[in-house]
C-alpha cells in the first residue's frame, strides 16, 4: 500500500510542461489550440472550391484512371421484336416495324430467348431482309438448334446509327435530370461538365451539348474523381453549349 501511494504522488507530481506537446496542425498559427480531430481530417482533403479537381499519378495508377476522347463514333443499341421458328428449328421469323426497320440489314447480330426465360439465350444473325409496306420482314439464321419446347423468341437485333459525337457509357454520371462527364483540362486536372444527351446505345451514348471534338474525358474512375470534387467543395458547372 505504501508503495503504491508512492506511484500515485509521483505522477501526479509531474508537471503538464513536461508531457510531450501536441504538435499542432500544418499551417497553424505559432500558439494556437490543436485543431480536433474531425477538423484536421477536413482540411486534409478540403482543399477550397475550385473549378478542377487534381489527381497525381500515383491516384491515377492505382485507380487504373483511363481517357477516352470524344469523338463521332457509329452508336450501336438493339431492337426489340417477337419472332417465331420455323419447323426446321433454326431460322427465327420476324417482323420490324417503325423508324428502326430501316436499320436493319443482313450480317447483324441477333440474341434471342424464349419469354419465359431470358437466361437460355441463343446467338444468330440476320440473313434476309424483305421491306414491306408496314416495315421490315426479318430472317434470322440461328448457330443453334433452337428449343423445342418454344415456338416464340424475343428477338433484339444490333443495329448501328450515326455516326454520332459521343461519349462512352461509363463517362457519364447522372445527377437527376443532369448528365455530368469530367473533361482533363491538362495531366491531372479535370473539370465536370454537364452535357445534353440523345441516343444511348450498348456502349456508347450520343452528346448534343457540353462538350467538343476531341476533348478527352474520364471513363473508368469519373465516379472517384466526383467524390472528391463534392469532398472539396461546391463547384459551378459548365452549362451544355448548343453546337451550331
Amino acid at each position: 500500500m505504501r508503495l503504491l501511494a508512492v506511484l500515485i504522488l509521483s505522477c501526479a507530481a509531474v508537471p503538464l510542461a513536461a508531457q510531450a506537446p501536441r504538435t499542432p496542425p500544418s499551417g497553424s498559427a505559432p500558439g494556437a489550440a490543436p485543431a480536433p480531430a474531425e477538423d484536421r481530417v477536413r482540411a486534409r482533403f478540403r482543399l477550397g472550391a475550385r473549378a478542377e479537381t487534381t489527381v497525381d499519378a500515383a491516384q491515377a495508377e492505382t485507380l487504373t484512371l483511363t481517357l477516352s476522347a470524344v469523338a463521332l463514333r457509329p452508336i450501336q443499341r438493339w431492337i426489340r421484336t417477337a419472332g417465331a421458328i420455323d419447323n426446321s428449328g433454326k431460322v427465327l421469323e420476324a417482323l420490324v416495324t417503325g423508324p428502326g426497320a430501316a436499320l436493319v440489314r443482313p450480317g447483324q447480330r441477333v440474341r434471342a430467348f424464349p419469354p419465359s426465360s431470358r437466361f437460355s439465350m441463343s446467338q444468330a444473325f440476320v440473313a434476309r431482309v424483305s421491306p414491306r409496306r408496314d416495315g421490315a420482314a426479318v430472317h434470322a439464321a440461328l448457330t443453334s438448334t433452337g428449343r423445342a419446347d418454344t415456338p416464340f423468341y424475343v428477338m433484339e437485333i444490333v443495329v448501328e446509327e450515326g455516326p454520332f459525337l459521343s461519349v462512352p457509357n461509363e463517362a457519364i454520371i447522372e445527377e437527376g435530370d443532369r448528365h455530368i462527364v469530367y473533361v482533363q483540362q491538362q495531366p491531372g486536372q479535370y473539370v465536370p461538365r454537364e452535357i445534353r444527351t440523345g441516343i444511348q446505345g450498348e456502349l456508347y451514348t450520343q452528346v448534343l451539348a457540353g462538350v467538343e471534338e476531341g476533348d478527352q474525358v474520364v471513363t473508368f474512375g469519373s465516379f472517384f474523381i466526383d467524390a472528391e470534387q463534392k469532398l472539396k467543395g461546391p463547384v459551378q458547372l459548365a452549362a451544355p453549349v448548343p453546337r451550331q
